[in-house]
């Protein structure tokens, strides 16, 4: 579930697709974006074979609200509301694994190797 407050809603579809864009585009540093280099530095994942970006089989049904405060600011009363979630989604996908971990941080992406690796290290108690 996400809430959002675009002001005046000009066009419902497209401010649900602006929001959706900006969730899949946090959910990617999330969960699968990693730049890899070796032991001298060269990067190991400079193509999309080796560079992991979300795609719509990666992005979970995500339940849009809107709570519609017009501006006083604009002829219409509309708000900016672009990329929203690209922040908040990592925010909230990490602080809710180390919640459940009981662990204070965990590094991003968070990838089942990682999630193992804090599990195994006894870091916290899970969550229960």
């Amino acid at each position: 579930v996400t809430v959002h407050d675009a002001g005046t809603l000009l066009h419902p579809r497209l401010v649900d697709g602006q929001i959706l864009g900006s969730f899949a585009h946090g959910l990617g540093p999330a969960l699968l974006e990693q730049t890899v280099h070796d032991e001298e530095g060269n990067l190991l994942t400079g193509s999309f074979m080796d560079y992991l970006c979300a795609t719509s089989t990666e992005v979970p049904g995500l339940r849009i609200l809107h709570r519609c405060t017009p501006s006083p600011f604009t002829p219409l009363g509309a708000k900016g509301l672009g990329e929203g979630n690209t922040m908040s989604a990592p925010a909230a996908l990490a602080n809710a694994v180390c919640d459940a971990l009981g662990i204070d941080d965990l590094d991003l992406p968070l990838t089942a190797p990682r999630i193992w690796e804090a599990l195994a290290a006894g870091a916290g108690e899970v969550a229960g």
